[in-house]
This record gives structure tokens, C-alpha cells and sequence, in this order.
């Protein structure tokens, strides 16, 4: 499927840059979602529909945070159609989307950033306070969502790496089998899923800490790599 992305006004860009694009966006993505989850009990901004296995386990223990993990869903569901929207009319214009879609992603970020500091201390999951923190933090990240399948549908996804993790083992036991047939494709294959995997594990790993040790202050550094991004495309 060809991309919208395809405006015919941007240069293709090299494909080392894609990578490491998308290994940025991979880190941010893991980055949020851990730091959505520790700040707001077990909310999943990237990962949205993770957020029903976390229904299930609030409904069987005390009940609480169920209304945010509720509104994730449309919320999510509203920015991913905005995205579309908004990458419809910009193609109409002959503007390439991406640097228009980082910016925005990286506005949203800072405004989950600025709320969850406004917030502080963040003792119930229920309070409206709370849920209007962790629905900024997934619209931003339904606006990442939405740009890896609309924008960038032929590299490798940012946010959800479970398809990326199964290609990777498929792909290296076509590597590793002296009947493979496919060893060129699974290559170029593993070149193009592992970066993002490493870097969504990375962001994942750092997240945490980053959150125990600056508070939502942790959320400045993925804006800065947005605004790189953004500043980087041509």
C-alpha cells in the first residue's frame, strides 16, 4: 500500500535516516507508555488496547481507574481520525505531513508534560485531574499510532511491537536454515524491524527510572526528539 507520505513536493530521504527516525519514534513510544503506566496506574497511552487486560484486572480488585481506561479507547479512536483528517488535507495542499504531525505529537507531549505537573501529587486514579493527564498522553501517542500507519505504513511500527518481534524470529530462523530460500528479504527485513525494536525496549527500560527520578519533568526529553525530528524533514 503506498503511504500518504508520498507528497510530491518531499525528496524520499535515505534510508539509514528512516531508520534511525523510526528508532526515535520506537523510544519515545516505549518511553510514554511506561511512563503513563507508573504515573497513572497501570494506564497504557501507546499500547491502548492494553488498557482492556487492565479493565479486567481493576474490575476484579478495587475498581479504580476503570473510567480513564474507559475514555482511553475514544479518545485514542478521535486522534487517529484527526490524524487522518489532518493528513488528507495536508496532501491536498501538496504538504509533506510529517514535520506538521511531529510538531503536533510533540505539542500534545508537552501538554501531557505541563498537566501531569500541574497535577502533582497524583494519589487517586479517578480524579478528574488524573484521567484528563493520561487522555492528553494518549491522544499524543494516537497521533504517533496513526502517522506509522498512514505516513509511514511501508517502514516498520513504532508503538506496538508484537508484529515486529514475530517478523524479527521468523525471519532470523529463515537466516539460520540451510533450506531458506528468502535470506535476502529476511535481511533486509531484520534491518528495517530491529532498530525500532530495540529502541521501543530502550525507551521502555529508561521510562521508569526517568519517572522516579524527575517526575513528569521525565517527558521533556521525547519532545526534544520530536522537535528534532520536525526540524530535520525536508
Amino acid at each position: 500500500m503506498r503511504s500518504e507520505a508520498a507528497a510530491p513536493t518531499a525528496p524520499a530521504r535515505s534510508a539509514r535516516f528512516l531508520i534511525a527516525q523510526g528508532s526515535l519514534l520506537a523510544f519515545v513510544a516505549g518511553y510514554i507508555d511506561v511512563v503513563g503506566f507508573s504515573a497513572l496506574f497501570g494506564l497504557f497511552t501507546a499500547h491502548v488496547t492494553g488498557n482492556f487486560v487492565m479493565i479486567g484486572v481493576e474490575l476484579a480488585q478495587s475498581g479504580q481507574g476503570v473510567l480513564a481506561k474507559l475514555l482511553a479507547l475514544p479518545v485514542f479512536v478521535l486522534a487517529v481520525a484527526s490524524t487522518k483528517l489532518a493528513v488528507a488535507a495536508l496532501a491536498r495542499r501538496g504538504t509533506a505531513p510529517m514535520r506538521p504531525l511531529l510538531l503536533a505529537q510533540a505539542a500534545l507531549l508537552l501538554a501531557f508534560m505541563v498537566a501531569g505537573l500541574l497535577a502533582l501529587p497524583i494519589r487517586s486514579a479517578d480524579a478528574p485531574a488524573t484521567i484528563l493527564v493520561g487522555l492528553i498522553g494518549v491522544a499524543a501517542m494516537g497521533v504517533q499510532n496513526a502517522k506509522a500507519r498512514i505516513v509511514l505504513s511501508e517502514h516498520a511500527p513504532t508503538t506496538i511491537m508484537t508484529g515486529n518481534t514475530t517478523q524479527i524470529v521468523i525471519d532470523v530462523v529463515e537466516l539460520l536454515s540451510p533450506a531458506g530460500t528468502q535470506k535476502d528479504i529476511a535481511r533486509t527485513r531484520l534491518r528495517k524491524m530491529a532498530p525500532p525494536l530495540a529502541g521501543f525496549a530502550i525507551g521502555a527500560v529508561l521510562g521508569a527510572p526517568a519517572f522516579a527520578a524527575l517526575s513528569f519533568w521525565c517527558v521533556a526529553p521525547p519532545v526534544v526528539i520530536l522537535l528534532a525530528l520536525a526540524a530535520m524533514q525536508r
